[in-house]
């Protein structure tokens, strides 16, 4: 019972969390913080060992991000969109999947985790792809669409029906959240 109620309310939260990052609102941070503290107790009870690690990341990052959209373009002005060169995605995408490589290998040896490869690159291209937020690289909003895409069939997987119907909606808005940046990332 009280696992089906941190889950609707970890699910809330990071729907809040989303919708407030595509309209590029600081207070998604918060969102973010809150709905992280609970996925961090929701994942570790399902064995799904990195992705509750990732959300203690996330936790320190919202805090990160709050403070780089509050202040990270100037003394009094918010950070604006940009975007990343070709080869940069190439550079990303490597490291993402050499990480999860690594990471996976090492799961699945030592540990009782869960989809150990999958699980792994879920969470390394979440943690690359957070910097992206962070720094309002418009490209951000790609790389969710197929990390969310992926993790939906992981939480259907372990029984977080309701997390995996989070993640489906995530899917949904970054679209919305790329086209909204896109315009954004235009007038500038």
């Amino acid at each position: 019972m009280i696992f089906q109620a941190l889950q609707i309310l970890g699910v809330i939260l990071a729907i809040a969390y989303l919708l407030l990052a595509a309209r590029e609102s600081i207070w998604c941070w918060l969102c973010a913080i809150i709905s992280s503290f609970i996925y961090v107790y929701l994942f570790w009870q399902v064995g799904l060992l990195m992705e509750s690690m990732l959300n203690i990341f996330y936790i320190a990052m919202a805090i990160v991000g709050y403070l780089q959209w509050r202040y990270g373009g100037g003394e009094h002005e918010g950070l604006n969109i940009r975007t990343l060169k070709p080869w940069q995605h190439v550079l990303i995408i490597f490291l993402i999947l050499s990480l999860a490589w690594l990471n996976g290998w090492f799961m699945q040896n030592y540990t009782a985790a869960a989809w150990p490869y999958v699980d792994s690159f879920t969470t390394w291209a979440s943690v690359l792809t957070t910097f992206m937020v962070i720094y309002k690289i418009l490209e951000n909003w790609i790389y969710w669409f197929v990390i969310d895409g992926i993790s939906i069939y992981l939480y259907i997987d372990r029984g977080l029906y309701l997390t995996a119907f989070l993640f489906l909606a995530y899917v949904i808005i970054v679209v919305f959240g790329f086209i909204s940046w896109r315009k954004k990332l235009i007038i500038h």
